[in-house]
C-alpha cells in the first residue's frame, strides 16, 4: 500500500469503517511507515478530544439571579436614562463582568465554527475515500444497470432518502448503476456515473443544515469533490475529471432534484 493510498483511509480506519482486509492493510503499512504513523496518531488524538470535549457553556448563578431580578422590577423602579448612564464603580466593574461573559460567548462560538470547518473537512475526506474505495474491483455497484427506473427503488429500505437517479446520458454523462456505501458512520446512496474513462460518485444523504447550501468546491488528493445541500438531502459528487465537467454535471444534477426526488 502507498503513503497516497493509506492517508485517504487512516480516518476510516479510526472510525471503524473499513473492512477486515483494507483494516490490515492500512495498520500494516501504519507500522511501517513513520510519516503515516505520526498522521495516524495525530488524527487518533484529534478524534479523542473531539469525541470527549464539553462544549456547553452555561451562564453563572450570579448574572442568571440578576436578570430574574431585573425583569421582575416593577417599572416604577425602572431608573432614568440620565441615572443609568451616570458611571461609578460598581458599574464599572459590572460592565467588565459582562464584557467578560461576551468575550467567553464570541471564542466559543468561534471555537464551535473551527471546529465545524474541521468536521467538514473531515467527511469530505471521508468521501474521497468512499470514491476510491469503490475505483477497487467488485467494489464499484451493487446494482449494475443504466435504468434509472431499476437503480432508483433499489434504495428503498437501504437508505432514509430517495436518493435522485437521472438519465444523463444525451449530456454525455453515463448512468452504470448505485451501491450501498457508508459516511460518517451513516449509510448513504452512490450513485455511479461515467464521463468518457472518468467514473462519477454521486453520494446522496439525508439533509442536515437548515438551508440549502451552493455547491462548495474542494480537491482532495488529486481527486475534485463538490459539496450542497437542496430540497433536504445532502450530497457530494467526487471524480477525477477536470473541474468545469464536474461543476457542470452538478449543475444537472441539482436542476433534476426537485422532479427525480418525487418521481419513480
Amino acid at each position: 500500500m502507498k503513503c497516497d493510498e493509506s492517508k485517504v483511509m487512516l480516518h476510516a480506519l479510526i472510525d471503524g469503517e473499513l473492512d477486515s482486509g483494507h483494516a490490515r492493510d492500512v495498520e500494516a503499512h501504519v507500522a511501517s511507515c513513520a510519516g503515516c504513523g505520526e498522521k495516524f496518531a495525530a488524527f487518533r488524538t484529534m478524534h479523542d478530544v473531539m469525541s470527549t470535549a464539553s462544549l456547553k457553556e452555561t451562564a453563572a448563578a450570579h448574572l442568571r439571579n440578576r436578570i430574574e431580578a431585573l425583569m421582575a422590577t416593577p417599572a416604577s423602579r425602572v431608573v432614568s436614562i440620565h441615572q443609568f448612564m451616570q458611571p461609578t464603580r460598581r458599574s464599572f466593574f459590572g460592565g467588565f463582568a459582562m464584557g467578560s461573559v461576551l468575550s467567553a460567548a464570541v471564542a466559543a462560538s468561534l471555537a464551535l465554527t473551527v471546529i465545524r470547518k474541521d468536521q467538514e473537512q473531515t467527511i469530505a475526506e471521508e468521501v474521497v475515500s468512499a470514491h476510491i474505495r469503490s475505483l477497487q474491483a467488485g467494489h464499484l455497484m451493487d446494482v449494475e444497470t443504466s435504468d434509472r427506473h431499476t437503480v432508483k427503488p433499489w434504495f428503498n429500505g437501504r437508505v432514509d432518502v430517495a436518493p435522485p437517479v437521472v438519465d444523463l446520458t444525451a449530456e454525455s454523462f453515463t448512468l452504470l448503476g448505485g451501491r450501498l456505501d457508508y459516511i460518517d458512520g451513516e449509510p448513504v446512496a452512490a450513485i455511479v456515473y461515467q464521463r468518457r474513462k472518468h467514473l462519477i460518485n454521486l453520494f446522496v444523504a439525508q439533509q442536515l443544515a437548515e438551508k440549502n447550501l451552493r455547491p462548495n468546491a474542494k480537491s482532495i488528493q488529486g481527486y475534485n469533490c463538490r459539496h450542497w445541500t437542496q430540497d433536504g438531502l445532502d450530497l457530494w459528487a467526487v471524480s477525477d475529471i477536470v473541474g468545469d465537467e464536474l461543476d457542470e454535471f452538478v449543475q444537472k444534477i441539482a436542476s433534476a432534484v426537485p422532479r427525480s426526488s418525487s418521481a419513480s
